[in-house]
């Protein structure tokens, strides 16, 4: 403990460098000096309503998405490839 006392800046700076720093008194580990962290705030809930409006039916199913989901191409041709041979699916 006195050791600690009378290298408290190079025990911070090892804390500074990511070390951990166990301090004990005769030989029983007593403190442990970590990083400082400052406290966030905490996050209240509500902030947006009243602000944003979601439509009743916005995650409703979409047929024609479905259909190119489960039926188009994995590699859908654009026009730039016209010259090259068609790829595998």
């Amino acid at each position: 403990m006195h050791e600690a006392k009378t290298r408290l800046s190079q025990l911070v700076e090892l804390v500074n460098q990511g070390e951990e720093v166990v301090i004990a008194r005769a030989g029983k580990p007593a403190a442990r000096l970590v990083p400082y962290s400052p406290e966030t705030k905490r996050r209240r809930g509500g902030i947006w309503k009243g602000k944003v409006w979601i439509a009743p039916d916005f995650d409703a199913p979409m047929p024609e998405f479905e259909k190119l989901f489960y039926e188009g191409e994995v590699f859908p041709r654009r026009p730039e490839d016209e010259d090259d041979p068609p790829r595998d699916s």
